[in-house]
């Protein structure tokens, strides 16, 4: 695949945005991805994924994929490597997540926007918009949150 000049650009701004999605990854032990990749328990992984990210973005947010890959061997640390989907408001990521012993890369795949604009810059300001207001960040006010098929309050 031929990458795009804006491709570095979108990586970083998907790997700050997941970075504490990431941490709370790391806390499952690297032999259970191992395992639950091995065995094929993806309904598993995709549960982890969707507690950690559920303490960072708003429902559904950040999603597995189509699966991952666990990268063994008796020279090398274990790598773990899970196919994500980051789906703010107006866009679709597909990206692989790579986790090893000391670090972790993002890895975009496609990125769809719902409406693309013809320069790639405004899609890339789009997208750092959009994946920003998908986050949930303390003391925000559940009020200003936009919950979809949530019912509507009744008027007083």
């Amino acid at each position: 695949m031929n990458r795009q000049s804006h491709s570095s650009a979108r990586e970083i701004i998907v790997a700050k945005a997941i970075g504490e999605v990431v941490s709370e990854l790391r806390l499952v032990d690297v032999a259970d991805y191992i395992a639950y990749i091995r065995l094929e328990h993806f309904a598993t992984i995709s549960d982890i994924v969707d507690s950690a990210a559920e303490l960072f973005f708003m429902p559904r947010t950040v999603r597995l994929g189509n699966g991952g890959e666990a990268v063994v061997a008796w020279t090398e640390a274990p790598r773990i490597v899970l196919d994500l989907e980051l789906r703010p408001r107006g866009a679709t990521v597909y990206f692989a997540l790579s986790m090893g012993a000391t670090e972790a890369s993002v890895d975009i795949n496609y990125v769809a926007f719902d409406s693309p604009d013809a320069d790639p810059d405004k899609n890339t300001a789009f997208l750092e918009a959009v994946i920003e207001d998908a986050r949930i960040r303390r003391g925000r006010s559940v009020e200003h949150m936009v919950w979809q098929g949530a019912p509507e309050a009744p008027a007083p």
